[in-house]
């Protein structure tokens, strides 16, 4: 045997074990195993590991053995529920306490499996170097996330951070404060226990200001109820105001989902009542409360403090064009590995596209050609009448496909390169096949607020602002041009810095209006997003539900008049709940697949229709 397969036999014996190992750990003997190039990764059941090269070196074993552990460790200790019940608004206090939720889970997990322990140690350390921390001289060189994950690690395991990291972490030490290191201290001692370890990180996330006002307020009144729900006098007339407009408005956001086709002004009236029948049943004079409710909601109608810093900016605009060329370098790089999967599924749609264009014959007329295939069944039974066929053309209406593609940070790394790649084959399908599309994008011109903002703060604060941050709208390639030209400008997806908050009623509003304007007779808008709005600017001053509730009503309205088809891809969110027609994936990998299959699903029920008003056309003559 040669060493080439020599070693190609040991990758593949490495691959079994790593992978049974990982399902053992787990306690999950149906978890899917996937060996792919890019980081590990855990979606649902679907475990990604990276992949292994031949040679299979001793530190490249135990980097990829620390991460099949890590994934392991987190399906057999982690509840997903617990940790959503706490989940902060900000994103990066989510960072925080999803980095702190998996130190728990390493460190509980490899308290009894020595083995366990050194792969997780080994892993850790060589992250701390390739992150170049033993070259870091300023305490904000390391992330929050990464340095208050070490702390806590140290804190749990009661072990040293790496060497790396120390120099670095020594300037985090100092700086926490009090409250942080308490809450560090019952972290420690609730590891054990997933919920209270949970609120004891949203104890630490509120020490050093990461988390928003009113989650810190819902948390406690969580915690409070959870122990037998008694509140302070001074509690409860302290809770007047914002905290009785926040609980009107997070009833009155679950009321789109349930109407359908009703106006703005009845789904008001309705969300009023119900809130208010809901918080006059506990207390006397609830018809008064009743009454009150009205002016609490009146601030809540959607709106932006200013819009006159606003963008829609053509993907060339943001960067010159030696750094787009190299973008899309990158993006034919990463193309390499996906191609060959997407493709298969693209010709398999282009050739159900071109079907559909082509002429077609109706068979078992009364009149027409005669269809010699099915003369031998008269020459059997003479009694048997003549069958006729004819020749039509597929009632194929011209079409425009919009993708509204979500570039919000928590879509950086794989899923936006994985949109980047499947819009790219998507677009140069449909072109042959004669469909028009559009490539859009949304995010925001900075974080935590822009120029909106800084005027908000100049004209001293006026309450209920409405959105405080700058869109921006990106048009990666207009329906009209042709694939060859925007090429380029799909790889700017890819560029460090451009993705920030997601917008999406105002994003979904832009689209839909670009495509009203075509001329063609079908329209489609396919949108793809991996969470909910998020602006933390404008939620720090707002109800929590204030981007999501436009988000529904925009959603019910676009549904409502059916003038274009609407479908919505999650990834790894569930959009299901705001979209009628709506799928949710895991794993940004199945991306390419889900897109081409809803697509051909929308087709295919298109030329149904068109065989039916055949079908009805040709009634009365046979009749």
């Amino acid at each position: 045997m040669s060493n080439a397969s020599k070693d190609q036999t040991r990758q593949e014996e490495f691959k079994r074990a790593t992978a049974g190992v990982l399902r053992a750990i787990a306690q999950v003997p149906e978890v899917q195993v996937a060996f792919q190039p890019g980081p590990s990764g855990l979606a649902g059941k679907r475990a990604r590991l990276p992949l292994p090269t031949r040679a299979l070196p001793p530190g490249e074993m135990a980097k990829l053995r620390g991460a099949a552990d890590s994934i392991a460790l987190k399906l057999r200790h982690h509840d997903e529920g617990v940790h959503a019940a706490r989940l902060p608004s900000r994103r990066e206090a989510r960072e925080v306490y999803d980095a702190l939720e998996d130190v728990r889970v390493e460190v509980i997990g490899s308290q009894h499996m020595a083995g366990v322990a050194a792969n997780l140690r080994a892993r850790l350390a060589d992250q701390c170097e390739a992150e170049g921390y033993d070259r870091m001289t300023r305490k904000d060189q390391l992330p929050m996330a990464a340095a208050l994950g070490l702390l806590a690690r140290e804190k749990l395991s009661g072990e040293k951070a790496p060497a790396a990291a120390q120099r670095v972490l020594d300037l985090w030490r100092d700086t926490l404060g009090d409250k942080a290191d308490d809450a560090l201290a019952e972290m420690a001692n609730a590891a054990a226990d997933q919920d209270a370890y949970a609120r004891a990180a949203r104890k630490l996330l509120a020490a050093l200001d990461l988390a928003e006002a009113e989650v810190e307020t819902e948390s406690e009144q969580d915690e409070e109820e959870g122990e037998g729900g008694e509140t302070s006098p001074q509690q409860d007339q302290s809770g007047e105001g914002e905290a009785q407009a926040q609980d009107t408005e997070s009833m009155l956001g679950a009321q789109p989902e349930t109407m359908q086709g009703d106006a703005a002004e009845d789904e008001t009236e309705e969300g009023e009542e119900e809130g208010a029948a809901a918080d006059g049943d506990d207390r006397p004079g609830g018809p008064t409360q009743r009454r009150e409710v009205p002016q609490v909601d009146d601030p809540s109608a959607y709106k932006a403090f200013a819009r006159n810093f606003d963008e829609i900016v053509e993907a060339e605009d943001l960067c010159d064009a030696d750094e787009l060329g190299r973008l899309r370098q990158q993006l034919d790089q990463q193309l390499s590995h996906l191609q060959g999967v997407v493709s298969k599924l693209a010709n398999r749609l282009q050739r159900r596209l071109l079907a559909q264009q082509q002429r077609a014959w109706e068979f078992d007329l009364e009149e027409g050609l005669l269809d010699v295939a099915r003369l031998a069944r008269v020459v059997v039974n003479p009694m048997q009448s003549l069958s006729y066929k004819r020749e039509r053309e597929a009632d194929f209406r011209d079409t425009v496909v919009t993708l509204l593609i979500d570039n919000s940070g928590s879509m950086r790394g794989r899923p936006i390169t994985v949109a980047a790649m499947c819009s790219d084959i998507l677009a140069r399908t449909l072109e042959r096949c004669g469909v028009k599309v559009e490539i859009l994008g949304f995010t925001t011109r900075a974080w935590k607020g822009g120029q909106s903002r800084e005027r908000w703060v100049q004209e001293g604060k006026p309450r209920n602002p409405g959105r405080l941050n700058d869109l921006r709208h990106v048009v990666y390639k207009g329906a009209d041009a042709p694939w060859r030209r925007a090429r380029k400008n799909l790889g700017l997806m890819l560029r460090e810095g451009l993705l920030k908050e997601n917008i999406d009623g105002e994003a979904l509003e832009w689209a839909y209006k670009r495509l009203l304007a075509r001329t063609e007779h079908r329209r489609i808008l396919m949108v793809i997003s991996d969470g909910a709005p998020v602006d933390d600017s404008t939620l720090s001053v707002n109800p929590g539900n204030y981007l999501e509730r436009h988000l529904r009503k925009v959603i019910t309205d676009i549904e409502g008049r059916e003038l274009v088809e609407l479908i919505a891809i999650g990834i790894g969110h569930d959009v299901t709940r705001y979209y009628r027609r709506a799928v949710t994936i895991v794993d940004a990998e199945e991306l390419g697949g889900t897109m081409m299959k809803k697509l051909a699903e929308l087709f295919d029920e298109d030329a149904a229709l068109a065989w039916q008003r055949a079908s009805a056309e040709r009634a009365p003559a046979i009749a």
